[in-house]
């Protein structure tokens, strides 16, 4: 189990919760809807924007949604009588750290000189 600090909380990512994670980003709609509410930001976005911008129907949409409200990449929140789904950016920064804690043993992994890109 691997301990990440923010700034004010600690998060604890165990490697079940990694496999979780992960296995909910492994689907295209699930994917793309994380993504989608990544660039939305804080502010997040309702299910009819977020299927709407996707060309999801709103029901499949839901399901999927869900699954990644489950696997806590992903929060929602009742705001009158609309939902509002945020990604979970704590929580995506810990997945991150925890796949990369042990990062080309602690060296930085791309030379300084090095393009990432070939020209």
């Amino acid at each position: 189990m691997t301990l990440i600090a923010a700034p004010s909380i600690a998060i604890q990512y165990s490697e079940a919760e990694t496999i979780s994670a992960l296995a909910a980003l492994a689907q295209p709609h699930r994917l793309h809807a994380f993504r989608a509410l990544v660039v939305a930001g804080h502010d997040g976005l309702t299910p009819g924007t977020l299927a709407e911008g996707m060309g999801v129907a709103p029901s499949a949409l839901s399901f999927h949604l869900k699954e990644l409200v489950n696997a806590g990449l992903v929060t929602q929140e009742r705001q009158g009588r609309f939902l509002v789904y945020r990604a979970a950016f704590d929580r995506m920064d810990a997945l991150l750290s925890y796949l990369t804690e042990n990062c080309c043993q602690g060296e930085a992994c791309l030379a300084e000189s090095r393009s990432p890109c070939p020209s």
